[in-house]
């Protein structure tokens, strides 16, 4: 018996070995595929490296740069380009485990990849051409260095899965994950204009109560996460515009986009030139063969996130089987699909089969409460690809404007200023298009919709004329952070909500930033370089919305508590600004951020003392005072640098989001960015200054390019932009040729 006993447990350690083994293994052999079309171009690049490390392309034609940029980015951060090509083929959660499969879950049901196959090969063939020299780089570098890579047969990879990408993380810098987190968990939504709408009250008209950006989404964990935006697109951004006529001087553009300082959608700075035209200075996010935003010679833009409402919410009627949903009183199957989630776990990796259904409206989420379908703007369009790559190399207004005008690109607000003194600000969105009745039935499109009717499913967006746009104002400027589009040009030149028909579902919120850039804007005389600097980096906070209900709030604490009510007292004098000046700076901080949350997210409104408690106990617990410099509090932490910031949540210099350090510090990990200030003097030449918050090389600590911009960025100071030829090369430090013709 003893001897069977050991015999079978022999036995379970070598099952238990070979599963383990299995687990281990499994995911690379499942991932391989023969559907892989790399690209068999030869293409060369120069890249000029200046004192920052900052990558200047080169290249003969369009598509040799794009394959330079896919190699220069890449020595400076494969990793995270790894991680974004993991989410372009839904293989994320092999490397990030159960977060990464929230974007595996969201790659299958937006059906990423089936649109890229479909609507790649219908772009225009220099389009292609990009995006194939761009996979083609991504390869090179993976091939050269295989020490690097994470995971198995994730390369070669070619233009299609780069496409992908695209088609996945476009759709949230709008909100999707704000709707699909809520449906997976069978929660409430919490839309835009008003309350959280019940899933079983879809006719809910309860008054809006935000005043502010959705800035903190919560992230939906369980039981598999989907991207939060807090993490997966802009929480916030500003831009400025200004003719010469207001400035005295050069037509101004100021991008100062707020996006997290690392990670799949944090900025790389790049400049780009090519024989076939194509000039631009700017940034993109990691998985782009080109800038979206910056200058060229003739004209610039910046991006803020605008939030329309871009989502349409159906509920299914389905039958006793659960596989059948009901359309214009006939039963149609539901598209069903299975699909493996690969979701590590230490050392293995899980194989997660989720099904994954649609009907005719979209992507289906089941839940407890039924089957919701999902409609949203530029669903199933890959214009954006071109679009973005037209830009680029666009040349007037008109021009630029008439890119924008294909509707392609699904959201975002574009700032925009040339060197022929022209400004503007186009609230751009592919709204679904809505009428405001249905044979004489008036449509709550910010409910939940009835999904048995054909009739109310919508087709394409609006047309380009129907959205907010503003040229040249007579005021001179344009400010626009991430607030309503009625308060960008200031008194006598700002557009009316009543121009616009409820149905495009334009956001009626404003933020802090927003409202202050615009009051700051319109007092001052003249917007020279000096003035806009003061605005730009500006601490402040304006005393109405949630700010003013939480000073509110905390003035009718009633409390025997000392230390609660010292900080009460503090709190009563505090001068509104996050300038590491005032003795309540370093309190306010902490207190603000709930309650911009709430407002922002459509919450529940913080309890004032308890969060006074937190705010207390934290600093008492790590500074032993109440009132320690906010420098000391909030820094900017990178490898061995460790810096004071300046700045609050919702301020125009902004420090937005944070971790909290073992020693009570606030390490900064999203606000200012990217900053780019550019310039055109009359009858001159373009010139631009820029700055990160770290460096060209943010996960590489070797690298003296790993944080050697941090002192310029806290210090408010901007290093300059080599834009002209000449320029790189009179401050190259580094020039070398990179090139995919294995004979050089």
């Amino acid at each position: 018996m003893r001897k069977w006993f050991a015999r079978g447990g022999f036995a379970l350690l070598v099952v238990l070995l070979v599963a383990f083994v299995a687990l281990a293994t499994w995911e690379p052999f499942w991932a391989e595929r023969d559907d892989i079309r790399p690209s068999n171009g030869t293409y060369t690049a120069e890249i000029v490296r200046d004192e920052f490390g900052v990558p200047h392309i080169y290249g003969e034609r369009d598509a040799d740069v794009a394959y330079g940029v896919a190699v220069a980015h890449s020595e400076d951060d494969f990793s995270t380009l790894q991680d974004v090509i993991a989410m372009s083929r839904g293989r994320y959660g092999a490397i990030a485990g159960q977060d990464g499969a929230a974007f595996d879950y969201a790659y299958h049901l937006l059906d990423a990849r089936g649109t890229a196959e479909q609507r790649f090969p219908e772009l225009p063939q220099d389009t292609r051409a990009l995006f194939q020299a761009y996979a083609a780089g991504l390869n090179d570098y993976a091939a050269a260095h295989p020490g690097e890579v994470k995971l198995g047969n994730l390369f070669p990879v070619d233009g299609v899965d780069v496409a992908a990408g695209f088609a996945l993380r476009q759709p949230f810098f709008f909100g999707l994950g704000n709707v699909i987190g809520p449906l997976v968990e069978g929660e409430p939504l919490r839309r835009e204009q008003g309350p959280a709408i019940p899933m079983d009250d879809p006719a809910s008209d309860a008054p809006p109560i935000m005043d502010g950006t959705r800035s903190e989404p919560l992230a939906y964990a369980r039981p598999l996460a989907l991207p939060s935006r807090e993490e997966a697109a802009m929480s916030g951004s500003n831009a400025f515009a200004v003719t010469p006529e207001k400035s005295g001087g050069p037509t101004t553009l100021i991008s100062n986009s707020h996006q997290p300082w690392r990670g799949g959608v944090a900025w790389y700075e790049l400049v780009v030139e090519s024989g076939e035209g194509w000039h631009f200075a700017g940034a993109n996010f990691p998985g782009s063969p080109y800038p979206f935003l910056g200058h060229n010679a003739d004209l610039g833009w910046t991006n803020t996130v605008n939030t329309p409402d871009m989502v349409d919410i159906y509920q299914l009627v389905l039958d006793d089987s659960g596989t059948r949903y009901r359309l214009d009183g006939a039963w149609r199957d539901l598209e069903k699909r299975t699909v493996t989630l690969p979701v590590r776990v230490g050392p293995i990796i899980l194989p997660i089969r989720r099904d994954i259904w649609r009907s005719v409206h979209g992507p289906v989420v089941k839940n407890d409460k039924g089957a919701f379908a999902i409609r949203y703007g530029g669903m199933g369009n890959l214009g954006q690809l071109d679009a973005y790559y037209r830009l680029n190399k666009a040349s007037s207004l008109d021009e630029w404007e008439g890119i924008l005008a294909r509707m392609d690109i699904p959201s975002t607000n574009f700032i925009y200023a040339d060197k022929a003194g022209n400004i503007a600000n186009i609230y751009n969105a592919a709204i679904p298009s809505r009428p405001a009745t249905v044979d004489g039935e008036r449509i709550d499109w910010r409910g939940i919709l009835p999904g048995d009717r054909s009739d109310l499913i919508t087709r394409g967006p609006v047309s380009y004329e129907q959205l907010p746009r503003y040229v040249n104002p007579s005021s001179g400027w344009l400010v626009e952070a991430n607030n309503n589009p009625f308060l960008d040009a200031g008194p006598g030149s700002n557009l009316s909500p009543e121009d616009f028909p409820p149905e495009l579902g334009i956001e009626i919120k404003n933020t802090n930033r927003g409202t202050r850039g615009a009051k700051l804007m319109a007092e001052a005389d003249v917007l020279d370089r000096a003035a806009l600097e003061r605005i730009k980096y500006d601490t402040g906070y304006e005393n109405t919305g949630y700010i003013a209900q939480m000073l509110r709030d905390v003035a009718a604490i009633r409390t025997d508590d000392e230390q609660l009510l010292a900080a009460q007292r503090l709190l009563a004098g505090w001068d509104l600004q996050a300038d590491n000046i005032g003795r309540a700076d370093s309190l306010a901080l902490l207190m603000i951020r709930p309650f911009m949350g709430s407002s922002y997210n459509n919450e529940s409104w913080p309890d004032a003392e308890e969060e006074l408690q937190r705010s207390v106990d934290h600093l008492l617990t790590h500074f032993g005072r109440l009132d320690p410099p906010m420098g000391e509090l909030l820094r900017l932490r990178q490898g061995t640098v460790d810096l004071p910031l300046d700045g609050g949540s919702d301020t125009l210099r902004a420090s937005t989001l944070w971790d909290v350090d073992d020693d009570g510090r606030l390490s900064v990990r999203h606000g200012d960015s990217f900053i780019q200030w550019v310039e055109w003097m009359p009858g001159e030449r373009v010139t631009s200054r820029s700055i990160q918050p770290f460096g060209s090389a943010t996960t590489r600590p070797n690298s003296p390019h790993y944080a050697d911009q941090a002192t310029l960025f806290i210090q408010h100071r901007l290093k300059p932009v080599h834009f002209w030829r000449e320029d790189v090369l009179a401050n190259a430090v580094r020039r070398y040729t990179v090139s995919s013709d294995r004979t050089r």
